[in-house]
């Protein structure tokens, strides 16, 4: 064989070489946002040499999150629904994320960017994404997008949310015991009904257990901004609070509390891992209990398009955290108990009689306020200090 017969054999197996290795790459590092400092696509699963190459293709999932996946907060509990539906799936399923995706214009190019790669299920998790989503929704009727915390519906989107006021108003109470200067801080994001609903549960469940108790809240417009949460933490812990809450997405207002030797009520993930026992108890969320539910759905042909759903305790999908050894064992009890009369159906947070923060009587006793009523809530009730969009009406409840 002469030397130049040679090289082209050697040419031609690397060659060969390259695209067997090529051919069995497994996770992909996809960056859907167009940068190569976007987080890379993660898949279900890889494929075994020994498979039949014949088999279904693996459904295609992106999420589009607000903040970063580390964040602990609602973008972490998101991740961890994607985490569960690749566990429960395996390579059946293949998901990819994008994560700091600001609410608007930037929103609509990443969700539209997934859609043209032809991924089957889009989720969008920020209550700003929504009129994105529905938005590209309409140019891509063949793919399912769900939008979370929103309203708006079409026949390819569905919303899907928790009634985590149930487990704020259970909160409520285990703030209401904790505090000592009868004033709680409560750190607020956006002025929108979802925040609202949850500042007004929590307070109900502060003064069901202390009716002298106090919660101040101070607004600082973020989801997600470390800084200005902390400050906010900082501005009521020094005007007396002794327990501080949240709606955002950091550890920051936790840490306050401890440093200022108060106690603090987490949201989103059990924040006493990372805080310690300071944080008495969290609201959290399961996300993985309704995304595997509905990829399951998906795959056996028997999801509603265009569902609108608002799980409660009993679903699974909202829940309350382990207690920190702080909360006394008198206090746990009436949680369990309320808890049990709320997963029983026979009793709401909103039943009547609520008083609004003008003295109206929102609810009388023996109604309760519907979901739509429930969903629009933009006043405060008593027990609030602080400014809302609008005054507390009166005669609602059914």
């Amino acid at each position: 064989m002469s030397k130049r017969t040679g090289f082209w054999i050697f040419v031609w197996v690397m060659l060969v070489l390259t695209f067997v290795i090529a051919a069995c790459g497994g996770s992909t590092n996809e960056s859907p946002s167009g940068s190569d400092e976007s987080p890379a696509a993660t898949t279900g699963g890889e494929q075994n040499a020994g498979e039949d190459t014949m088999a279904a293709e693996p459904m295609k999932i992106a999420f589009i999150y607000v903040a970063p996946i580390g964040d602990l907060g609602w973008t972490w509990a998101h991740d961890q629904g994607r985490l569960a539906l690749e566990q429960e799936f395996g390579d059946k399923v293949e998901t990819s994320y994008v994560e700091n995706v600001p609410e608007g214009p930037e929103a609509e190019r990443v969700i539209r960017d997934f859609a043209q790669k032809g991924y089957d299920l889009i989720i969008t998790t920020s209550f700003g994404y929504m009129d994105p989503t529905i938005t590209v929704a309409s140019e891509f009727p063949d793919i399912q997008f769900i939008h979370v915390s929103g309203f708006k519906t079409a026949t390819n989107v569905s919303t899907v949310f928790g009634r985590m006021y149930q487990p704020r108003y259970l909160s409520g109470l285990v703030a209401g015991a904790a505090t000592k200067s009868n004033i709680i801080g409560y750190v607020a994001a956006f002025p929108i009904p979802e925040v609202i609903r949850g500042i007004n549960a929590f307070t109900l469940g502060v003064r069901e257990i202390n009716p002298d108790a106090e919660v101040r809240v101070v607004w600082t417009n973020t989801w997600f901004g470390p800084p200005e949460e902390k400050e906010a933490a900082e501005a009521l812990l020094a005007a007396g609070a002794d327990v501080i809450t949240q709606h955002q997405d950091t550890t920051e207002p936790q840490k306050a509390a401890a440093d200022a030797g108060g106690y603090s009520i987490g949201y989103d993930s059990d924040m006493r891992t990372v805080v310690g026992d300071t944080v008495l108890t969290s609201p959290i969320w399961h996300w993985g209990v309704k995304y595997i539910s509905i990829v399951r759905e998906l795959m056996d042909g028997t999801y509603d398009r265009s569902e609108s759903y608002w799980g409660g305790l009993n679903s699974g999908l909202v829940d309350l955290a382990p207690y920190s050894d702080l909360v006394s064992t008198d206090t746990q009890a009436l949680v369990a108990d309320r808890r049990a009369v709320i997963e029983s159906g026979d009793w709401d947070v909103f039943c009547g009689p609520v008083t609004g923060q003008n003295g109206n009587l929102i609810v009388e006793d023996g109604k309760c306020l519907s979901d739509a009523e429930m969903l629009s809530m933009d006043y405060f009730v008593d027990g609030v200090a602080g400014e809302a969009p609008a005054e507390a009406p009166t005669g609602l409840g059914q």
